[in-house]
């Protein structure tokens, strides 16, 4: 973000000390909501309540104890600051953060192919009408760009393997949240055991919750595991053993929608094979669907500015065919169930 903003400086657009240290404070905060894994506990111990909401609350939180210094940072966090670009460099299509992310997870998952020029890009970066714009020697790096990313998610995102990982965590949350809240039950772990024997969502969620959710961490979710792995409770012990011991579902990512029949008989075939209720197979088995959209035209724009002065959005700019094929999403149906031999 420095680099970025010392760059648009350099090519005259003015830009004051003060939005310099605020889109620095909002980019590093942007993020800060997430939970332990992720989004999956978006989806299982807390309800309703994304990790953008979280961020706020917890910028709102730092604003007050920093009496007020963060709220230009919270103004173009949430996109209300009247220079677009600003927020635009916290969230668009052309973000610091895919900037960012591409490149260091290419890095350290060794998929070759996310590895952008995140410093080519940055260097080609202007703003013109407020809003940010790609000069045109950048054409190229930014095709690389979205290429990049929609490999990037069928590689490594949302590969079926971290897919199915992550659906199951979601459900031994789920599931342990269901057997901690109708028990008296406790687990040695305060503050997890707090939100696993609590209902909690926006509606209840208050500055006494958040210093509790900013005490969790995947340390406690894998320590919490691996007690539970010898729990009386059969789904919530099978449903950690198979993290623990990376023994995953069998998934399959189809191009059409599963077949409600075959998923009844996956249904029918673990409940007897693990001797449980159909609801309780629910757990190991169960479909879904992923998407991947690397670039969103009808949304927000990604301006290729000419020396001429005109501007064109990079799908119509580009001699790529496949940046048009981008702009489309591509749906993939998953089924997950046990394995034969599970």
């Amino acid at each position: 973000m420095k680099k970025s903003i010392d760059i648009l400086k350099s090519k005259g657009v003015e830009i004051s000390e003060e939005e310099e240290e605020a889109v620095q404070i909002a980019i590093l905060l942007h993020d800060i909501g997430h939970g332990p894994f992720s989004h999956a506990l978006e989806h299982s111990i807390v309800s309703d309540i994304s990790h953008e909401y979280l961020s706020l609350e917890f910028m709102n939180k730092l604003n007050s104890e920093f009496n007020g210094q963060l709220t230009l940072a919270i103004d173009i966090f949430r996109g209300n600051h009247h220079k677009k670009f600003l927020c635009q460099l916290i969230s668009s299509q052309l973000d610091i953060d895919r900037l960012d992310y591409l490149k260091r997870d290419s890095f350290y998952t060794g998929v070759a192919e996310g590895n952008i020029n995140s410093e080519r890009l940055i260097n080609m970066l202007n703003v013109v009408d407020d809003e940010l714009v790609v000069e045109e020697k950048g054409i190229y790096s930014i095709e690389k760009f979205l290429v990049a990313r929609r490999l990037m998610y069928w590689q490594v995102y949302l590969h079926k393997t971290s897919l199915c990982a992550e659906q199951i965590l979601i459900r031994l949350l789920r599931r342990a949240k269901f057997v901690f809240e109708t028990t008296q039950e406790k687990i040695d772990n305060s503050t997890l055991n707090f939100f696993l024997r609590n209902k909690i969502d926006s509606e209840n969620f208050d500055d006494s919750t958040l210093e509790l959710f900013s005490k969790l961490d995947d340390y406690d979710i894998i320590s919490a595991v691996k007690v539970w792995q010898y729990h009386d409770d059969f789904v919530l012990s099978k449903l950690s053993r198979m993290i623990l011991n990376r023994d995953l579902l069998k998934v399959k990512l189809k191009n059409e929608p599963v077949d409600p029949q075959k998923l009844e008989e996956y249904l029918k075939k673990a409940s007897k094979h693990f001797n449980i209720s159909e609801s309780d197979a629910e757990f190991f088995v169960f479909e879904g669907s992923t998407s991947n959209l690397a670039y969103q035209p009808d949304k927000e724009h990604i301006n290729i500015w000419y020396k001429n002065g005109k501007i064109k959005d990079v799908s119509s700019a580009s001699d790529q065919l496949n940046l048009k094929a981008l702009s489309k999403a591509v749906v993939k149906y998953y089924i997950c169930h046990p394995k034969s031999n599970n």
